[in-house]
């Protein structure tokens, strides 16, 4: 079965209804995982998905913060949550596809703006939170699996626009790169966005910030595909969207898309 995948941190799914009709109709991904929704469950728009061909949901919300969500054309089932940190937060959801493929959508904790867990309550929690996403895929080594999500984290050197700059910021320090490593080492992920495009500057993120983000240009690749190594060769043409950044009353995020042949 053949089915395009995308992830996109949409930063509430309510306010940016409109934008995610938009990405379902011009780009069509067979299934689509939304974070940072900012909605319980009961007050997403599912039903205008539901009418544009995404019948199919799994998603845990909250009322203002994070919250979760997969959008699928094809059938799927829940395949559970978890709590990792037992934060309490709507972080994760997983959906089984009905040719077997798990997919896991993931929003990893923002972490605040201090790196120093000793100051800064957040930083601490996201990086227990990356700990206990490790210590799961080490307990229970996913296969067939695709794992999705704004991981707030940009890992390589060239996933940022200046590392030097950026290497005491939350999101490029070296502790945070190094926890995300053993948390994909501990699933055997690979990071298939890199595998396609493994070359040069790449980005999915851009601050509301700048004047001009697209000529400032100063962005983070915080957004990830990965797939277990059973089915990493059947994913191909990975690919972020830009241009989505520069649509009306935008998220800060753009959608990262990748295909499958399963």
């Amino acid at each position: 079965m053949a089915f395009s995948l995308a992830t996109w941190n949409i930063n509430s799914v309510r306010l940016r209804e409109p934008l995610v009709l938009k990405l379902l109709t011009e780009e069509a991904p067979d299934v689509l995982c939304l974070q940072e929704c900012k909605s319980p469950v009961e007050k997403m728009p599912l039903d205008a998905f539901a009418a544009a061909g995404y019948a199919h949901v799994v998603a845990r919300g909250q009322k203002g913060y994070n919250g979760v969500a997969i959008l699928s054309k094809i059938p799927m089932e829940e395949a559970g949550s978890e709590d990792f940190a037992t934060l309490g937060h709507a972080r994760h959801i997983a959906g089984r596809l009905e040719n077997g493929v798990t997919v896991h959508n993931f929003y990893v904790p923002a972490g605040g703006d201090v790196a120093d867990r000793k100051v800064n309550e957040k930083f601490g929690q996201k990086l227990d939170y990356l700990t206990g996403m490790r210590d799961w895929f080490h307990q229970d080594r996913p296969q067939k699996s695709i794992l999705v999500g704004d991981l707030n984290i940009a890992p390589r050197e060239d996933d940022v626009w200046d590392h030097k700059k950026l290497l005491k910021v939350v999101s490029h320090t070296p502790v945070e790169v190094e926890h995300l490593a053993q948390a994909q080492d501990a699933g055997g992920w690979v990071d298939l966005t890199r595998r396609d495009i493994p070359d040069g500057r790449l980005y999915s993120w851009w601050s509301y910030r700048a004047r001009d983000w697209d000529a400032a240009d100063k962005g983070r690749r915080l957004d990830h595909i990965w797939a277990t190594p059973d089915i990493a060769q059947a994913g191909h043409n990975s690919r972020i969207l830009r241009e989505a950044r520069g649509w009306e009353k935008p998220s800060d995020h753009a959608p990262v898309f990748a295909s499958f042949d399963l």
